[in-house]
């Protein structure tokens, strides 16, 4: 398993190195250059990424194991929530679209329906007012 860890660790760098590179082509926002931009956040998360892939690349894990089917579909189910949220984040904005995407998650990591939902509207909120209040980030507000 040494080796498939090697290979992926080499895709993930290459997507942190193009994820970056797409970062950086962000347009200037209006106004100038500002310290914390639209390309910020995507940076960060390259440059994290970059680091974990470097770190597979170098100290593969030697007993590997791949998953069951069960935690695969698990993993599927995951990434269709993600990709639900992102499609919805324009129409119903942040969080609208984020509460039910952190809900469905907290829950599946075996919190209780109710402090899943709790999480979710927290968290939505929490975050938007971050973003749009403190940091000056435009977040979609959808229908409000």
């Amino acid at each position: 398993m040494r080796m498939n860890d090697r290979v992926f660790g080499v895709l993930l760098l290459i997507l942190a190195v193009t994820y970056g590179y797409e970062a950086t082509q962000f347009p200037v926002p209006f106004g100038g250059q500002e310290t914390v931009g639209p390309e910020t956040f995507p940076i960060l998360l390259s440059i994290l990424l970059g680091i974990g892939a470097i770190y597979m690349i170098i100290k593969p894990d030697e007993n590997a194991k791949w998953p069951a089917l069960s935690m695969l579909l698990e993993l599927a189910v995951v990434c269709l929530v993600l990709m639900a949220f992102a499609f919805a984040l324009e129409y119903a904005g942040f969080i609208l679209a984020a509460t039910p995407a952190v809900a469905f998650l907290c829950w599946r990591m075996g919190a209780t329906p109710l402090k899943s939902l709790l999480t979710g509207v927290i968290t939505s909120v929490v975050i938007y007012v971050l973003f749009t209040r403190v940091l000056e980030l435009a977040l979609p507000s959808g229908i409000f």
